[in-house]
């Protein structure tokens, strides 16, 4: 166990390397990069004030940057050197975590992704929650009456669920409950209201679940498709295996039976999914719905850091969330360890 953990840890080395020098090698590609941008930015800057009749001349930034001036501006956003020594200084940084500083917004990466998990966390561990509270049940529910009406009508809506955009059924929930032609039942946006301070603990516990409605709402319906179809199929196997067959014979109740031995060799997919799941929860930002529920999360800071170039902020989080996703793979094969007793990894570190 020990020599396959080592060996996962150290493939992990070369397929970082090899995700972000993709990574960048696309980056140098991509038109338009900082310094273009805040030249871009600069000339409009310009157009504004001249056309405000401000100053006697024209603006610098509409003049444009002579030699020294863009050279100087290469140089603060690192691009004075050659592709090789910036990937390389990049890579050194990663390799003690300095994720560097953002373009634009003038602080750390770090910092940044920090400030907007709060909402990431807030709807994905909502979502995930909620998603396994349902799925798993319906799913028990949905093997033990296998082919009832019951089961017909169930699988009909969560696929009519699992068919509906998040995006779309957000919009629809805003028109509905959000204040659009119909009822002001929930908050429009943001996580918590503007007297949030002056609230009692009960009471922003009341006002932050409040405003969750309607995203976790959107966000989770299409969910439970998955799960719940996973559940029910593992356990509609499990029950036409032999040792079932063997259990009934010998006088078993049905009630033990599936709980005290189909359930726990059913579970072994889903509760191997968990890791993966629940970090995904923490850190998977949403972009349509956070920008449809004014939420400033890490889907919106994604979007905007690839729009505006920010290839620091680019790079460093998908630094992080490729070492994540790395570990939590990892931490998902050994789940099978502690739920299946019969898989070893011994031969597979050899």
């Amino acid at each position: 166990m020990i020599r396959y953990i080592c060996k996962r840890l150290l493939l992990m080395v070369p397929t970082l390397f090899g995700v972000l020098l993709m990574a960048f090698v696309v980056v140098q590609f991509v038109p338009g990069g900082p310094v273009e941008q805040l030249l871009h930015e600069l000339k409009g800057r310009g157009s504004s004030e001249a056309a405000g009749g401000g100053g006697g001349g024209l603006y610098q930034g509409q003049k444009g940057l002579d030699a020294d001036q863009l050279a100087q501006l290469r140089a603060q956003f690192g691009f004075d050197q050659p592709a090789p020594v910036r990937f390389w200084i990049m890579l050194k940084r990663y390799a003690t975590f300095d994720l560097g500083e953002s373009y634009y917004h003038h602080q750390s990466v770090w910092a940044l992704l920090i400030d907007k998990l709060p909402v990431s966390i807030s709807l994905g561990m909502w979502t995930f929650v909620l998603t396994y509270l349902v799925s798993i049940p319906l799913g028990v529910a949905k093997a033990m009456r296998h082919g009832s009406r019951f089961d017909l009508v169930s699988t009909l809506v969560l696929l009519v669920g699992y068919a509906i955009p998040g995006f779309v059924l957000g919009v629809a929930l805003l028109v509905l409950f959000g204040g659009g032609s119909f009822w002001q039942l929930f908050p429009l946006r943001g996580l918590t209201s503007d007297d949030w301070d002056s609230l009692s603990l009960l009471g922003k516990l009341t006002d932050y679940l409040w405003h969750l409605v309607l995203p976790v709402s959107s966000m989770v319906i299409g969910g439970f498709a998955t799960v719940t179809l996973l559940t029910k199929n593992s356990l509609l196997e499990e029950i036409r295996k032999q040792y079932v067959l063997t259990a009934r014979a010998k006088g078993l109740k049905e009630h033990r039976i599936l709980y005290r031995h189909v359930f726990r060799n059913a579970v072994i997919p889903i509760i191997t999914g968990f890791p993966a799941a629940f970090v995904g929860a923490f850190f998977t930002g949403s972009l349509l719905i956070e920008t449809l529920f004014s939420l400033d999360g890490l889907g919106l800071l994604s979007f905007e850091s690839v729009m505006r170039r920010d290839y620091p902020v680019v790079l460093g989080s998908l630094f992080v969330f490729s070492l994540i996703g790395l570990l939590t793979k990892l931490v998902s094969d050994l789940c099978y360890v502690l739920v299946d007793p019969r898989v070893r990894f011994e031969g597979a570190a050899r």
